[in-house]
């Protein structure tokens, strides 16, 4: 401020008479602070003076333009140069650079030799790197190369740290390791654009390793090398190796980097340690709007959907300004608790926030809405959307698929490829997923060829085990197990799942024993798949083998997974468990769960025992009648007012008693009924239900 005001003053003197270095030292000044005015002013009093033009004036003044975001000026003074040294050229080329004109910079270099004869020096390659780095140019960084090395400028720590730089960025991080090791001497900067370089291109195991032996050499550890390491333990689920990164940045004194703690959130919660990530939180004075974000993402991720919501209106109530991230970090755990009416206050929430049109949150609204019962105003929302992005389709198809309308699904697939639109990985996932649950096996066998017959994309385990589901279902289980046996990757768990479930489906022993076996040996951590196993062998009565299943998950430390029901009512959450007792109006629950019964048996009801074994008949009634999702539909009969909708959300499969129970209940009430299950939704009205008892 003290040299802006001399200047000001020296310019109303008429006896003052600043001299050329004067207004060069004032137009650096300008430049580092962006002061584009005072720099006009500086500009004007040169040109009054008539010096302008003058080599130092010139170079100083495009230099300031460019600082100040406009190139445009700074090429017009460059240009009205009668003689251009190699400093001018170089002060243009960074200023294009900087500006984002990554051409105009590269283009810069080729014309400073080609016009002036001047020859790059280790100035010009380090301003010229960044711009081709940003046009993703790995031809032209080659040649940057290539002259760096016959001029001897890669010796320089600088210059080679730009090259490699620029190699990662381009994606070639092999050729930037080759560099990185060819160097004679390295700086904290070197070892650091080659850490993030990993961690940048997807290899966190190399960012991590080279981070532990940069910290070995005793190498000074920076906030950027902290941020890669950070990101590389998460991307690992390295908890260990992401805690001692922790303890070191704080010997180092990075905990009030805001930045830091940040990527020590994320780290944490995609380590699955949220109560770790929340101390960090908590520690967190002077909290961003990326430290919310961060921290709501990462409930949201594991699962912890209402502690997300909390941390949402805790952000409100501090002022922070939410942003598209923000509600797309939200609207996912509002889809998981499914509660139509918090669905359609966020809803209404984006619109005053005018992000309702953003890709990104519109996706995810749609996305929500049909995780929560109500899939036409999902369409609806897609049908208004101004721009589709291909995870928008995505959305809609498997909306559509989850509540078995398979058909509409491979509808709007092909709409989706008419309209130029390409599918992806996930695109073929939902609308295979779709044709699984609608039983559309042809058109499953169609899609899964195509998407490497035509798209040139590779299918992942997912796809295969939604195949084999797909034929599985369809009572095809020679063509599944063949499909599976031909296979060019080892199966996965989920694939043999599949297949288990699909033999538990048609009560195939034979195949299940040999599917349950391969589960066994990749060791599986849930017992689930014991489970069906010893369901499957206890429909054949084999009770020999249902007894030493369960000894095998005893000794293993397995345990089956309970099932719960959840009903949602004036934003609170009932949940129910088969045969709790512990709900406050566990009384009139029950009283009217029995009344229920007595109606459903009038029109046909009969107790379905195939699942329950070792009791005796009346016992397996009474144990079906007290299962999780009845006593949930019957508490909300007893809270809601008569026509209307009840809506359940299932952590299992509804079973074949419940799932016939409830399509009588919807009939005999009068109710619909939404329940979603842990594979799909079944929408009951009047006494039927919208998978067509395909599930």
């Amino acid at each position: 401020p003290g040299a802006l005001a001399a200047f000001a003053a020296m310019s109303s003197s008429a006896s003052a008479s600043p001299v050329l270095r004067t207004f060069t030292s004032l137009l650096k000044l300008c430049a580092a602070r962006a002061d584009l005015a005072t720099g006009r002013a500086v500009h004007a009093q040169l040109a009054a003076r008539g010096l302008s033009a003058e080599s130092l004036a010139a170079t100083a003044l495009a230099n300031m333009y460019a600082k100040c975001r406009r190139p445009g000026d700074a090429r017009r003074v460059f240009d009205r140069m009668p003689v251009r040294d190699r400093v001018a050229w170089n002060a243009l080329v960074a200023g294009y650079a900087r500006n984002g004109l990554a051409g105009a910079a590269m283009e810069m270099v080729v014309r400073m030799q080609e016009e002036d004869g001047e020859r790059p020096d280790s100035v010009t390659l380090v301003s010229v790197l960044p711009a081709c780095a940003d046009a993703q140019a790995l031809r032209a960084c080659r040649e940057v190369h290539g002259f760096a090395v016959r001029a001897g400028f890669d010796e320089l720590v600088n210059v080679s740290t730009a090259i490699l730089d620029v190699y990662c960025k381009c994606g070639a991080v092999e050729v930037a390791r080759a560099v990185f090791d060819r160097m004679p001497g390295k700086n904290s900067v070197s070892w650091n654009a080659m850490i993030k370089g990993y961690a940048e291109n997807g290899d966190a195991t190399e960012a991590l390793a080279l981070f532990k032996r940069m910290v070995g050499e005793g190498v000074d550890v920076t906030d950027v090398s902290v941020l890669a390491a950070l990101h590389a333990c998460g991307e690992l689920g390295y908890l260990d190796e992401g805690r001692r990164v922790h303890e070191l940045l704080m010997r180092i004194g990075l905990e009030s980097n805001v930045s830091v703690m940040n990527a020590l959130i994320t780290m944490y919660s995609k380590c699955k340690r949220t109560d770790l990530a929340a101390q960090v939180f908590d520690e967190v004075r002077y909290k961003t709007r990326i430290s919310w974000n961060a921290m709501i993402l990462g409930c949201t991720q594991n699962g912890r959907s209402e502690d997300a919501v909390r941390l949402f209106s805790r952000m409100q109530l501090k002022n922070v300004k939410p942003d598209s991230f923000t509600l797309v970090s939200v609207i996912p755990a509002l889809a998981d608790i499914s509660d139509p009416l918090q669905a359609r206050w966020i809803h209404g929430y984006s619109i005053r926030m005018h992000l309702d049109q953003d890709v990104y949150v519109l996706t995810a609204l749609i996305d929500m809405y049909a995780k929560c019962g109500r899939v036409s105003i999902a369409r609806s929302l897609f049908k208004s959307a101004r721009e589709r992005h291909v995870i928008t389709w995505n959305a809609m198809i498997h909306g559509y698929g989850s509540h078995g309308f398979g058909k509409v699904a491979v509808e709007l697939f092909e709409e989706m490829k008419s309209s130029g639109r390409v599918p992806n990985e996930t695109t073929f996932l939902s609308v295979l997923s779709a044709c699984s649950h609608a039983g559309l096996v042809d058109e499953g066998r169609k899609y899964f060829s195509s998407m490497n017959e035509d798209y040139g994309l590779e299918p992942g385990m997912e796809h295969y085990g939604t195949m084999v589901d797909l034929l599985g279902r369809a009572g095809k289980l020679d063509e599944a197990w063949s499909f599976i046996q031909k296979m060019p990757v080892d199966p996965g768990i989920s694939v043999y799942g599949a297949m288990l479930g699909a033999c538990k489906l048609h009560k195939n022993v034979e195949l299940a024993e040999e599917s349950a076996q391969r589960i066994f040996e990749l060791g599986p951590d849930e017992g689930v798949y014991h489970v069906l196993l010893a369901n499957i062998y206890a429909n054949a009565s084999m009770w020999k083998d249902v007894a030493r299943v369960r000894t095998a998950m005893e000794k293993k430390g397995l345990q089956k997974t309970p099932g719960w029901s959840i009903v949602q009512l004036k934003n609170e959450i009932h949940t129910f468990y088969s045969g709790s007792t512990n709900h406050q109006q566990a009384k009139d629950i029950y009283a009217r769960l029995a009344k229920l019964i007595e109606e459903i048996k009038a029109v046909g009801y009969v107790p379905d025992t195939d699942s329950i074994h070792d009791v005796e008949d009346d016992v397996k009634a009474q144990l079906l009648n007290t299962h999780s999702e009845k006593l949930a539909i019957a508490y909300g009969l007893i809270r809601t007012s008569p026509g209307t909708t009840i809506q359940i959300k299932k952590n299992l499969r509804v079973c074949n008693d419940c799932h016939n129970a409830t399509k009588l209940i919807s009939l005999v009430t009068g109710r619909e009924i939404i329940m979603r299950d842990i594979q799909r939704f079944h929408h009951f009205k009047d006494g039927k239900c919208s998978c067509g008892d395909y599930w």
